[in-house]
């Protein structure tokens, strides 16, 4: 919120500080502002209430003590100079803004007062429930009474009282139940009537108790009176410093818990970083291990290959390069016995035909030796 003020907007001294601030420089310190505004609005409409609500013998102390001593120093300064009396305002500006521990106290407060006003709407919202309940309650056994009586009426009368030759209601049964109900009703209306009067009995005994209670009190002198209103004095003032106790344990309680959050966030983000650097650590380990493997197989190889280079090069020394006529006679040698492989190869071909055909034939005759067999046997039989 302070830094939004740090600009110093007096003209006096040389060129606009504005002007040297680009577009977006500019931007961003109007948006700045408005959110410090945002703030501050929030913060004086809560110091507002908080205001109204309280006495002014609880602001007195804590908030008159800045507003008397700088404004007079300032009405005396505003005809002599009106540097030093800019400067003077601008003191007083910062003399007359709340301390942190003052905003906490003010938002502990208004924050008791939601509390006690969402109880208290709590409890009209149950009584008002409660009275819903109640009145539906009594609509429910209403609507069952309703439900009996229609059915008990259909049930003596329309049905039970029908004359079975003429179809009609018999006026006599129809006038005995009338007449019962309305017995029935005298009855439960004389019941409710002694009840009533039971409870006005119990009503003026608590009435005389009361009043008895009040007589005892009024006995009482005015010396024990004072007596009281003192001590009633002292507990009120032992029960404000209580609270100030509790809002200020409350304030290094938030001020503690936010350091626990601040340290529980740096623990975990650590606990993740050492689980993450683990996993890595494992996954070197094992790269390191197969690598290892590769390093021996590769050393093998490497010794096998050296045997072989040492034998090349004993080969190369004592290679003799041959003379041309013999690489001719060998080339054709070689020619040679392509040729006779291939013949041979033709010729193991043709016997593999042969091979199948006499396959084939031998097949046939043992399955018709078999044919024959079976059939000297069925011939036989």
């Amino acid at each position: 919120m302070e830094d939004t003020h740090s600009v110093d907007t007096d003209t006096t001294g040389g060129d606009d500080p504005l002007q040297d601030l680009t577009d977006e420089q500019l931007y961003q310190l109007v948006e700045e502002t408005l959110r410090a505004n945002e703030v501050l609005a929030a913060e004086t409409q809560m110091f507002e209430k908080f205001l109204n609500r309280v006495e002014p013998r609880d602001t007195a102390g804590g908030l008159g003590s800045h507003v008397s001593t700088p404004g007079a120093g300032m009405r005396e300064d505003r005809g002599t100079n009106r540097k030093r009396s800019k400067s003077r305002s601008s003191n007083l500006d910062r003399s007359l803004k709340l301390t942190a521990e003052q905003k906490c106290d003010i938002a502990q407060r208004e924050i008791e007062e939601l509390r006690e006003d969402i109880e208290k709407d709590k409890e009209e919202s149950e009584k008002t429930l409660d009275h819903f309940k109640a009145i539906m309650e009594e609509t429910d056994m209403r609507l069952s009474e309703m439900k009996k009586e229609s059915y008990e009426f259909e049930r003596d009368i329309l049905k039970g009282s029908v004359n079975h030759r003429t179809n009609k209601v018999i006026a006599e049964k129809c006038l005995r139940y009338f007449d019962d109900k309305l017995k029935a009703r005298d009855t439960l209306i004389e019941k409710l009537r002694l009840k009533n009067s039971t409870l006005k009995v119990q009503k003026k005994k608590l009435m005389l108790q009361l009043k008895q209670k009040e007589e005892m009190g009024e006995v009482l002198h005015e010396v024990d009176f004072n007596q009281l209103k003192i001590e009633n004095q002292q507990y009120l003032e032992k029960i404000d410093e209580r609270n100030q106790d509790l809002l200020r344990l409350k304030f290094m309680s938030t001020n503690t818990l936010q350091v626990q959050n601040s340290y529980k966030k740096k623990l975990s983000t650590m606990t993740r970083e050492s689980e993450r650097l683990q996993s890595e650590i494992s996954l070197r380990e094992d790269l390191q291990t197969r690598i290892k493997a590769e390093t021996q197989v590769v050393e093998v190889e490497r010794a096998k290959a050296e045997l072989i280079n040492k034998k090349l090069r004993r080969q190369l020394a004592t290679f003799r390069v041959p003379d041309v006529m013999d690489y001719v006679m060998e080339k054709a040698d070689l020619y040679d016995l392509q040729k006779k492989v291939k013949s041979w190869e033709r010729k193991v071909d043709i016997a593999e035909m042969a091979l199948k055909t006499h396959r084939n034939t031998w097949r046939q005759m043992q399955m018709n030796s078999a044919a024959m067999g079976q059939w000297r046997g069925m011939v036989e039989v």
